[in-house]
């Protein structure tokens, strides 16, 4: 295999570009999936924007173009957040951020360069609770992104969806933590199948199927591999602990009276994200973690996933959610060396990526204006 190593800047809030850019190259990594969250989105956790989206024009890719041809980097784009939110204001908002995506994606050479626009789809939970909830999320993403997709198409872009189940965007009172419409395979392929589109497809991360007790290379023998355009590489460690021995594994911990539950002596969580017994970890960083990397790796390779971006995400317990800079930084090199046997050659210095695979960049097309989805669907 030949396959470049990123980063996903999300670790990186305080930086900007030409700081991330940095970050690349000390690391030594071939490229960054740019983050570009909406500065007045209502996540907090694991945003960070590191391009200018609200005034981005031809001028400014043709910038980031020039960056990536002088230090031999690629770049991709992504924001992920909740397209089908039953907040209908919120939910417009990140659509039209998601067609600012596409629009950069387009303007920094598009699928010709492999450059995606990352996105969740997200889940509308006002029609999730009703019979057939889950169909009429399908209903309602079909009506949604067809001409999202198409506009994509139009442009020569691919969106890209990331399967975490985003199992905290739930109040704890709620007893599902089904958040994100592409959070398994079946999700997807019926995505797939409602909007044939070759214009949408995946950017796969392992953890989210490993903490719940799904072995991912038997996800990927079942994926369409023209689907798969990412790989986001993020570990996780599976707790065997008395959180699971009391709530099992089949539901999310359900929320109880903290004082009832001292008293019964039944473990509780009291966050949203520590609902399914499982810590973020990198693969190489601190220990093993609850992931066969070289069985999903060889069976990437099995399937022809050669020359694509493996992109860390690194939300790590012991590296980025320490908020120490140092520690992130290990964390990400850590993992280049932990990956690097099984994803580039042997040369005589070592497992070196072999940058001549590199497709050249163009110059940025001419700018076109943004679209937003109530002039998409007029």
């Amino acid at each position: 295999m030949n396959n470049p190593i990123w980063l996903m800047t999300s670790a990186y809030q305080k930086l900007n570009f030409d700081g991330v850019v940095k970050k690349a190259r000390a690391l030594g990594a071939q490229g960054l999936e740019l983050c570009v969250f909406r500065r007045d989105g209502t996540r907090k956790d694991h945003v960070a924007t590191h391009l200018d989206y609200e005034t981005f024009k031809a001028k400014d890719a043709q910038k980031v173009i020039d960056v990536c041809r002088k230090f031999n980097l690629r770049v991709s784009v992504g924001a992920y957040e909740n397209l089908l939110d039953d907040n209908e204001k919120e939910a417009m908002a990140n659509r039209d951020h998601l067609l600012r995506l596409i629009r950069i994606a387009y303007l920094l050479g598009g699928d010709a360069a492999d450059v995606v626009a990352g996105t969740f789809v997200g889940y509308n939970h006002r029609l999730g609770r009703q019979d057939h909830g889950f169909e009429k999320n399908l209903a309602l993403y079909k009506k949604v992104f067809a001409p999202i997709i198409k506009y994509a198409e139009d442009l020569g872009v691919t969106i890209t969806y990331e399967n975490c189940p985003m199992e905290g965007w739930t109040p704890l009172s709620e007893p599902q933590t089904y958040n994100n419409l592409p959070c398994t395979l079946a999700a997807r392929k019926l995505m797939y199948a409602l909007i044939p589109s070759k214009a949408h497809g995946e950017t796969y991360d392992p953890s989210h199927d490993a903490w719940q007790h799904i072995n991912p290379v038997d996800v990927i023998k079942a994926t369409d591999p023209a689907r798969l355009r990412r790989i986001h590489i993020k570990g996780t460690r599976n707790r065997y602990d008395a959180m699971g021995i009391h709530w099992g594994r089949l539901f999310p911990v359900q929320q109880v009276d903290p004082k009832l539950a001292e008293k019964a002596g039944v473990p509780y969580s009291d966050n949203g994200w520590n609902r399914h017994n499982y810590d973020p970890a990198l693969p190489g960083f601190g220990g093993s973690d609850s992931i066969d990397w070289r069985a999903f790796i060889d069976t990437l390779n099995a399937i022809g996933f050669d020359k694509k971006p493996f992109v860390i995400e690194n939300e790590a317990w012991n590296s980025s959610h320490t908020g120490n800079e140092g520690a992130t930084d290990q964390g990400f090199a850590a993992t280049i060396l932990n990956c690097a046997p099984l994803l580039w050659p042997l040369g005589k210095d070592g497992y070196k990526f072999d940058r001549k695979c590199l497709t050249p960049l163009k110059d940025a097309p001419k700018d076109i204006p943004v679209m937003t989805y109530a002039k998409l669907t007029k």
